[in-house]
């Protein structure tokens, strides 16, 4: 079975940026990519599901699948419904990756306006090389079927990643010159006289 993790970003744009590095990953033969897809979430609060149509395989099962499970996701908690009255056929299958009720809620509370997530399937993944790779990235960890230690490692990493992101923005806004802040005021132009009479300037 693959493993399911989902991480989320305070950043609209980073979950794609994240998925671009995966498909690299994947073409390099780094990580089994069996699916993944992310959402995003404006400004105005407005959800939109991207889907992975690069991918081919076992992955295209769940091609039909992400939309009704992001839809669920979101809005079954806050029609007051169980997750798994709404999942029918998939809850069974879900419940093996750990996507239950909390876990709704808990993406819920954290898709902030202007943040996204990303959602991937792996089969198969070379650590010491993805593991890094994502760290990059930052991010919150919401949900893994992978082994708990695997999981801390991972979310350490995330979390040291977001780190060096914040150090490296402030080391280059400090490093940006300081805007002056003193006004020149221009010389006034002063009007050449005119040859006719009463009147100021050139003709």
């Amino acid at each position: 079975m693959s493993n399911l993790v989902v991480v989320a970003y305070p950043d609209e744009h980073r979950a794609a940026e994240v998925l671009a590095a995966l498909r690299r990953m994947n073409s390099q033969y780094l990580i089994d990519l069996d699916d993944a897809c992310y959402v995003t979430k404006d400004a105005r609060g407005k959800l939109k599901l991207h889907q992975n149509t690069s991918l081919a395989g076992a992955g295209a099962a769940w091609g039909g699948m992400w939309g009704m499970l992001i839809g669920l996701l979101f809005f079954v908690p806050f029609l007051g419904l169980a997750l798994g009255a709404g999942l029918g056929a998939l809850s069974a299958k879900l419940a093996d990756y750990g996507i239950d009720d909390r876990f709704a809620k808990q993406l819920a509370s954290t898709m902030q306006p202007n943040s996204s997530a990303i959602f991937v399937l792996t089969r198969k993944v070379t650590a010491d090389k993805v593991v890094p790779e994502m760290a990059k990235y930052g991010g919150t960890l919401l949900q893994t079927s992978l082994p708990k230690e695997t999981e801390e490692k991972l979310q350490a990493a995330l979390n040291q990643g977001g780190g060096q992101a914040v150090a490296e923005a402030q080391a280059i806004a400090e490093a940006q010159p300081a805007t002056a802040t003193d006004t020149q005021v221009p010389t006034p132009i002063t009007p050449s006289s005119s040859p006719i009479p009463g009147v100021t300037g050139n003709p």
